[in-house]
């Protein structure tokens, strides 16, 4: 069952348009990256989903319906611009977060205790959030977003601001709720994390859907005949052999794209044959930032 239906969704401003018909869905128990370069239009689709901003053309449905107010119950959303009160007790804030998400008081204050034990903030308990460093307050944040045990996580850029340990952290407990059958929908510029994370993605740049389907498919569509090398020695007659399309020269190390049809072996045996010592020779896989730069290039949207 589709948890989230998006179908030919746009928003104008004045005569610009920041969403431009995008259309996906995503089914239940799904990790989905909606990706693309700052500016792209990422933000607004999921203020659209929030119902925070109404979309000018098109049609959104969460949970087989059009937006109503028993679904903010169901929904944890990490917005772009974070939003804690300085001044609260940092238990307090999550107690006060979790009773507008319909726990009673005792139920919200056990959970906020047993999310801050996971995230190594017990001892940060009874200190005001502005107390608390950038990275701490993130970690408060993302713990608001699901310590009501919703159905659907809405997260937009929920890496900015950790460092790789806290980074990971996060990753481990995304996987966790995916697993608990959670529906989670990532929105980030950060390649190397939805690649790590996500089983669909939906890229958007410039308003535009650009590219969207299964991870694996896509990256086995945009798949290139690469290898890498890794040597001593001359390598400079590599550029001149027939077969070879374009070299990634790094100094001892190498990423050669072959012409289509050329088989690894034959540039295995080239080298050989010019006494090459090699280190390391295996195929690449292409990567969602390889992809991604392919596909956008430099360009810039707007959110």
């Amino acid at each position: 069952m589709a948890v989230l239906i998006v179908d030919q969704v746009s928003k104008f401003y004045d005569h610009f348009k920041a969403v431009d018909r995008v259309s996906f869905q995503i089914e239940a128990g799904r990790m989905f990256g909606l990706l693309g370069p700052n500016g792209a239009g990422k933000t607004t689709t999921m203020r659209m989903i929030m119902n925070i901003i109404i979309p000018d053309e098109g049609r959104i449905e969460i949970f087989g319906a059009r937006f109503q107010e028993e679904h903010k119950n169901q929904i944890g959303y990490l917005p772009e611009e974070r939003g804690l009160y300085p001044k609260m007790k940092v238990v307090d804030h999550l107690q006060f977060l979790g009773e507008m998400k319909g726990l009673s008081a005792a139920e919200a204050r056990r959970r906020a205790h047993h999310w801050l034990e996971r995230f190594e903030l017990e001892k940060w308990a009874e200190k005001k959030v502005q107390e608390l460093s950038k990275g701490m307050q993130q970690k408060i944040q993302f713990i608001s977003t699901i310590m009501h045990d919703p159905q659907l996580i809405i997260m937009d850029e929920p890496f900015s601001g950790l460092d790789p340990i806290n980074t990971k952290l996060l990753k481990d407990i995304l996987l966790e709720l995916k697993q608990a059958g959670k529906t989670i929908i990532l929105s980030t510029h950060l390649m190397d994390q939805a690649e790590k994370l996500c089983e669909e993605i939906c890229l958007i740049n410039r308003g535009r859907v650009v590219l969207q389907g299964p991870l694996s498919d896509i990256k086995q569509r945009y798949s290139h005949n690469s290898v890498q090398l890794e040597y001593a020695g001359d390598a400079s007659f590599i550029a001149a052999l027939p077969f070879v399309e374009r070299i990634n020269d790094y100094g001892n190390y190498m990423e050669i794209r072959l012409k289509d049809q050329t088989a690894p072996q034959e540039l295995f045996q080239a080298v050989a044959q010019a006494g090459l010592q090699v280190s390391r020779f295996e195929a690449m896989e292409t990567s969602l930032n390889d992809i991604f730069i392919e596909i956008v290039g430099g360009g810039n949207g707007h959110e």
